[in-house]
């Protein structure tokens, strides 16, 4: 239920982001994910802790991960890669830190008390949110104020005079406004959720690729310790595979932010991005092979690493197709539409393992899945390239064009207006030769007589 709500309530918080910001949506999930968890505290039953821990709490999470992901786009430029992988190395630590820590509390506070403890840390949430300062928004209350004012001023003075005494700026924004109000319910709503980009080529081809990414990116993690124990080890051997993982990731992911930032890398990072899912499932596929406790630390080595490199530049690669402008809407949309495949993934696995009662068929299925979704990635996306520098030759091609008649056009224009003015002032007069000259003195002596 909290995986299902932090997922499906992608759209939600890309609406919320496009019309207040990131800031008060990230404080407004802060507190959404501590109340939900402190009044678990008081649940006294299975549905109650449903509706506080998974819906109340999934929400608030979701407000809180994609603007912090959105903010980022917004802030960074230049090292965005750089930025995306350190701020996606906070979920590993998490992930090591999180498993003890409730032990911890559970232990000295009971599982009561460790709700309640939990809560008050993810308050801080709304302290993290404060810091997310605004920009680009110091326009919009002048925006508001000069249509306030046209309006003021067009309700006074209701004659024609009142236009003429309406500064002219404050004239095009009533109007704009005019305009915008009417405009139909559909259209306003796409202002907030942009469903336009499922006409944009590498937007369709990075959402195909990750459904069926995500089909195997989560089931070998959850299956890593239960496999170690099939094989005979230990309970605390196994749990400690995941904490190798995470310290791996850890350092993976922003390791994969420096070498994504590279002028070698960056101009063709979905290349490097379906590497990493190739090599993601080239990882699960070889699994089987480990049958000790050592092949399986050096599985959760390279897993970790696998994993990090494609953590890190998930969104990455999404803002590098779409543009920071329309990342907001695109990241709701790709959750909404990822969270199937992220939530049939593991239950796909689990049937498998009981089908054949072996481990081995539910890792051979999530790498071939990874491979599969690495290799479409690679040649759609080099498909991609291929139109995208076509479509840059034939924009060139037409701007000379439009260049070359646009200067053929102002020469013909000129030699008019100059042939124009020719007509009008008559012929020039030519100076009179010797011959003109003797026959205007003669007519002259005539005259005289």
């Amino acid at each position: 239920m909290f995986f299902l709500v932090l997922a499906s309530a992608g759209p939600i918080s890309s609406i919320l982001v496009n019309r207040f910001g990131s800031r008060p949506v990230v404080i407004f999930g802060g507190l959404l994910c501590g109340i939900g968890m402190i009044s678990a505290a008081f649940c006294t039953s299975i549905l109650q802790l449903y509706i506080c821990v998974g819906v109340i709490s999934g929400f608030g999470l979701a407000l809180n991960l994609q603007p912090s992901v959105i903010i980022i786009g917004k802030y960074f430029l230049k090292r965005r890669p750089i930025a995306n992988g350190l701020a996606m190395a906070g979920s590993p630590v998490m992930l090591s830190t999180l498993a003890p820590l409730n032990q911890f509390l559970f232990d000295n506070f009971g599982w009561r008390g460790s709700f309640f403890i939990l809560g008050a840390i993810l308050l801080n949430c709304c302290v993290a949110g404060a810091l997310f300062r605004p920009i680009g928004m110091a326009a919009d209350p002048v925006r508001k104020q000069s249509v306030k004012q046209a309006e003021k001023t067009v309700k006074e003075q209701p004659n024609n005079s009142a236009v003429e005494m309406v500064p002219p700026t404050a004239v095009s924004l009533l109007s704009g406004t005019e305009d915008e109000d009417d405009k139909d319910c559909c259209e306003k709503f796409n202002k907030y959720l942009d469903f336009s980009l499922f006409k944009h080529r590498g937007f369709l081809i990075y959402l195909i690729g990750n459904v069926l990414m995500f089909l195997g990116f989560f089931a070998p993690i959850v299956f890593l310790a239960p496999y170690a124990k099939h094989l005979g080890i230990d309970e605390y051997s196994a749990a400690f595979l995941l904490s190798i993982l995470a310290i791996v990731d850890m350092i993976a992911r922003p390791t994969t932010g420096i070498i994504a930032n590279s002028k070698w890398v960056r101009p063709k990072i979905q290349y490097f991005f379906s590497f990493s899912i190739a090599f993601n499932g080239a990882c699960h596929l070889l699994c089987p092979l480990a049958t000790g406790y050592t092949g399986l630390v050096i599985y959760s080595i390279f897993f970790g690493l696998a994993f990090g490199m494609v953590c890190a530049m998930l969104f990455e690669t999404l803002m590098d197709l779409v543009g920071a402008a329309r990342f907001t809407s695109a990241v709701g949309l790709v959750t909404i539409v990822e969270c199937c495949t992220i939530l049939l993934g593991p239950p796909i696995g689990g049937t498998l393992i009981d089908t054949f009662g072996d481990y081995k068929y539910m890792f051979i299925k999530c790498g071939a899945v990874m491979v599969l979704a690495g290799t479409f990635l690679f040649i759609m996306n080099y498909y991609n390239y291929r139109m995208l520098v076509k479509e840059e030759r034939e924009r060139k091609a037409t701007e000379e064009t439009m260049k070359d008649n646009k200067h053929i056009r102002t020469e013909t224009e000129d030699g008019n207006i100059w042939a124009k003015e020719k007509m009008q002032d008559g012929p020039e007069v030519e100076p009179l030769t010797d011959e003109k000259e003797g026959l205007k003195k003669e007519v002259n002596g005539k005259s005289e007589v």
